[in-house]
């Protein structure tokens, strides 16, 4: 583990912990969009995967402003945020209510990233480091914007879901439909 002293290792710190996110969401999402059926769903996951490519660079970008090489901390959060992801792909459930459940797990996944992306830019804004905030709040922009695009589909995705007649309706995720996807 490596030292802490100042508020700029703390930045440092959590950019290696921002780039091992990526860099494992760069390889889930092709997963996500193969297991959706619905093809909105399938379109913003693939999207998605080549914005978050984008943050990739940005990240790279940002510890080149530091003077720092690009290098990743795992990211544990993001490992248990994935597994929940995997969980929706395999669930034995009709499509719907598989979606239902992908887009939930998406949805964690971005109030994660927010999270880490503010305090990130928080950190930055805070020592100076002016480029480095600005890379960040572009990438945060995107995050939110992720956000409110999957709650947008989750509407009609949980009402799909729900209309499917097989008494599984109760079994949405919360975060799915809709409901504290305007935490950030």
């Amino acid at each position: 583990m490596d030292t802490i002293e100042s508020l700029k290792d703390l930045l440092i710190d959590e950019l290696k912990d921002l780039y091992s996110a990526e860099q494992q969401l760069v390889k889930a999402l092709p997963k996500m969009a193969k297991a959706a059926s619905n093809q909105n769903l399938k379109d913003g996951f693939t999207e998605h995967l080549e914005q978050t490519k984008g943050h990739v660079q940005r990240l790279e970008e940002a510890f080149g402003s530091l003077g720092e090489k690009a290098r990743t901390k795992t990211c544990k959060a993001m490992q248990g945020l994935i597994e929940e992801g995997s969980e929706a792909i395999g669930l034995s459930a009709p499509d719907a209510i598989r979606d239902a459940c992908l887009i939930g797990a998406a949805q964690r996944v971005e109030h994660y990233e927010i999270a880490a992306y503010g305090t990130a830019r928080a950190f930055a804004t805070q020592v100076g480091e002016e480029e480095v905030a600005r890379l960040l709040g572009e990438t945060l922009r995107e995050e939110a914007e992720t956000d409110k695009k999957l709650s947008t589909l989750a509407g009609s995705v949980n009402q799909e879901a729900n209309s499917g007649g097989d008494g599984t309706s109760g079994e949405v995720p919360a975060s799915a439909s809709g409901k504290g996807s305007s935490r950030s």
